[in-house]
């Protein structure tokens, strides 16, 4: 039997950050598309596309918060997770009252965002 592999995007303007998140979720069997940023990822997958986002919330241009805004009006039902290297503890709540399904700190653990990327799937 076939099992479609799950989608997933990386938004972040960080090159190493897009690498590193891409080699980890494909070694734990996801396809992976990364983005530099928010509007070449806007320009390139459509709504009716699936899979869960990972998104950068500090970006030059349309930042992480302006792009989860853009995701919720456009009326995507894709999942979105949020990661910032800041330490501002109220992203967390901020992420969650934008409609995101996480916020995770940079550095995060690979076992962590994997977990949440599979809980964003059951949804």
């Amino acid at each position: 039997m076939f099992l479609e592999k799950k989608q997933i995007y990386i938004v972040d303007d960080d090159v190493s950050v897009c690498r590193a998140l891409g080699v980890l979720l494909s070694t734990y069997g996801f396809t992976v598309d990364t983005f530099t940023c928010a509007e070449a990822f806007f320009s390139a997958v459509p709504n009716s596309v699936s899979g869960c986002l990972i998104l950068d919330i500090h970006m030059p241009g349309l930042d992480g918060w302006k792009a989860q805004q853009r995701i919720i009006e456009s009326g995507s039902k894709r999942p979105v997770i949020l990661i910032s290297a800041g330490k501002n503890g109220a992203n967390y709540d901020r992420a969650l009252k934008a409609g995101a399904v996480g916020y995770l700190q940079k550095p995060f653990k690979d076992r962590v965002l994997v977990d949440l990327i599979n809980a964003a799937f059951e949804k």
